[in-house]
């Protein structure tokens, strides 16, 4: 199953857990939880369950793991917000970032770079 939805702050804490250690059993994913950020059983539950039921987690008898991996999320939440924000236009997200703050020739070196590797 595809992923859809965005994740919420909470879900995304979770799901930073699950990745940095994943496969994990559920009961080892609600003590980290617990310690990480305070969550009792029942929230890391609540959740995880909205995690699967959006498609980016799977519980395969109490064996957690993500769908989707880290770096995959961030590049379709960067493309949501590029469009959100910019109407698409990554050049306008550019200018915006940019507008007051310098790049240093390593970072203009390496978007060309990153620009060379994309075009059509």
């Amino acid at each position: 199953m595809k992923p859809n939805n965005k994740m919420t702050n909470a879900e995304l804490k979770l799901a930073e857990l699950i990745w940095g250690s994943e496969p994990i059993m559920s009961m080892a994913l609600v003590r980290l939880a617990q310690g990480a950020v305070g969550w009792s059983k029942s929230t890391t539950f609540t959740h995880l369950k909205a995690l699967v039921e959006k498609g980016y987690a799977k519980n395969d008898s109490s064996r957690i793991t993500m769908e989707i991996a880290r770096d995959e999320y961030a590049a379709k939440q960067s493309c949501s917000f590029v469009d959100d924000a910019f109407g698409g236009s990554l050049p306008m997200f550019v200018a915006s970032f940019t507008k007051n703050r310098k790049l240093t020739s390593e970072q203009v070196a390496e978007l060309k770079q990153l620009i060379e590797d994309s075009a059509e």
